[in-house]
């Protein structure tokens, strides 16, 4: 008697858990760099899961570094779709302005357009619901300080655009960047302030980004 009892306390147990875990939202971060950094230590998304519920929210990073809007359209199948999501935040944009300059690789404004579209299209048609994040900073100094403030406003627009056109909630990460940037770096410096290079995040960073991100999961 005793040792039914105790079998159909663990098959409970065993069965509680295995409902609580599929009922699980997955949420995946998609984009470069800054979001493979993310998953570390005091990452922005290592931060979100301290954040959020665990038993209600599993938080994926996938994130490449280098990586530009085609690399992440090339690879979506595998390192986002095949896990079956029911939110991907896609973060991609400062490497297709980025690299113009610095590898002559980049992403013309017209092609970064398309293939961020042709993401949203089949991120969609999976079944997955979808948050688009503008670029933030290549360079702390306040709005227009930066040698490539023109450019990447220009495709942060184009982000905002897609997410009206496509009715999508948007993460403004770029306009949330540039009024922090006015508040709070007094002495206009280029890096250090919620960057460490100018572009990746500092543990501020990281944490302030998780800020922006964590109304959309929950």
């Amino acid at each position: 008697m005793k040792t039914t009892l105790k079998l159909c306390i663990v098959i409970g147990v065993v069965f509680l858990l295995t409902a609580m875990k599929s009922n699980r939202k997955r949420v995946v971060f998609f984009g470069d760099s800054i979001t493979q950094g993310g998953v570390s230590k005091n990452g922005y998304i290592s931060v979100l899961k301290k954040q959020v519920d665990s038993n209600r929210f599993e938080l994926i990073g996938a994130g490449i570094g280098g990586n530009k809007v085609y690399d992440l359209y090339l690879r979506l199948e595998d390192d986002v779709l095949a896990k079956k999501p029911d939110l991907v935040f896609i973060y991609v944009g400062i490497n297709d302005v980025w690299h113009k300059q610095t590898a002559k690789t980049g992403t013309d404004y017209p092609k970064y357009l398309k293939f961020y579209q042709a993401l949203i299209n089949k991120i969609q048609a999976a079944g997955s619901k979808v948050v688009l994040c503008t670029p933030s900073v290549i360079g702390e100094k306040k709005a227009g300080g930066n040698e490539l403030d023109t450019e990447l406003d220009k495709y942060a627009e184009g982000i905002r655009a897609l997410a009206a056109k496509n009715n999508l909630p948007l993460c403004d990460l770029r306009k949330a960047f540039q009024a922090y940037e006015e508040k709070n770096n007094p002495q206009d410096l280029e890096k250090d302030i919620l960057t460490r290079d100018r572009v990746h995040l500092n543990d501020k960073g990281n944490q302030f980004v998780a800020e922006q991100m964590l109304p959309f999961i929950k």
